[in-house]
């Protein structure tokens, strides 16, 4: 297994702590090799959701699993995929550093 799969497995794992016991069950599912024609039309409406998260039903979360679904089956696009989500975590934790300071 790549860095790059460990990685994702990683990511992966939080979003399953994150969730609802259903829908951790459902992507866990989704990850699952048999589930790719279900996999790809899912990441692809997660990443549109993502990107209209000023609506109210949509968030900002939506993009990132859009994104790990999508790097699960384009092992090109792991390493930047896996990068960019590296970023995005070490932000959230100064975020939430500098907000349990004040």
């Amino acid at each position: 297994m790549s860095e790059y799969q460990a990685e994702l497995d990683r990511h992966f794992d939080w979003f399953e702590r994150k969730l609802p016991q259903r829908f951790a069950r459902f992507l866990s599912w989704v990850r699952k090799p048999s589930s790719r024609l279900v996999r790809v039309p899912l990441a692809l409406l997660l990443v549109l959701g993502g990107i209209f998260s000023f609506l109210p039903v949509l968030g900002l979360w939506m993009l990132p699993l859009g994104l790990l679904l999508i790097a699960q089956d384009i092992t090109l696009l792991q390493k930047p995929i896996m990068r960019l989500l590296g970023w995005i975590e070490r932000r959230w934790i100064e975020r939430q550093r500098a907000r349990g300071k004040r």
